[in-house]
């Protein structure tokens, strides 16, 4: 995981955080704490490589909906909108993000996007909260309700995930940090995990009908 140099003391990682805080539990056990880390944050930041200039760009997405165990997570999005042109564009070249301010803990999926237009897969994962985004253009038709056009959904397919959940509260972290700054130790306050290609394959495998 982390990278060695040979100095006066012996072999030690420079980057003793990663080093310290690395943990590689069984394979349900990363999965479900990433996924319940994920429903239990709603809200992420999807990031997109531009259909125009081809620079990143973020935007705050709310989760729709999960597949396939879990990793395999759904957003709504306006057919007609910059993201859905550039995921369209750049479908292998994006990242949804998420994190909790208060502990610190966080989740990166990279993953491949698939836009998804048909009104079964829309009815499925509509919510009325939608028509507050869309608004009613006032002729019947695009409305903000399951039959407007203007809905689809976004299929994001994880490839890889690293994710870190706080070991300890935050009076626990914040005591252990100061004291890593007076003995030069890295605190392990975090649980740093990640989620191969082959580790997700395997997992869709099994939880190919949920």
């Amino acid at each position: 995981m982390s990278s060695t140099t040979n100095t006066a003391a012996g072999n030690k990682p420079l980057d003793p955080y990663t080093a310290k805080s690395h943990e590689d539990p069984p394979l349900p056990q990363k999965v479900e704490d990433l996924v319940t880390f994920i429903s239990d944050s709603k809200f992420g930041m999807l990031t997109t490589k531009s259909s125009e200039d081809e620079l990143l760009t973020s935007r705050c997405m709310a989760l729709a909906g999960k597949e396939h165990g879990g990793i395999d997570l759904i957003f709504h999005t306006n057919l007609f909108s910059h993201k859905t042109m550039d995921l369209t564009t750049h479908p292998r070249e994006v990242n949804m993000s998420f994190l909790d301010p208060l502990s610190g803990s966080w989740a990166s999926i990279s993953g491949t996007a698939t836009i998804i237009s048909d009104r079964d897969t829309v009815k499925k994962y509509y919510s009325p909260a939608l028509q507050a985004w869309l608004g009613d253009l006032g002729d019947g038709v695009h409305d903000g309700g399951p039959e407007d056009p203007r809905i689809g959904v976004i299929k994001l397919e994880a490839v890889t995930a690293h994710y870190a959940l706080a070991r300890k509260g935050m009076l626990t972290r914040a005591v252990e940090t100061v004291k890593s700054v007076a003995t030069g130790n890295v605190p392990a306050i975090n649980s740093i995990r990640e989620l191969s290609r082959a580790e997700l394959e395997e997992w869709r495998r099994t939880h190919a009908n949920e």
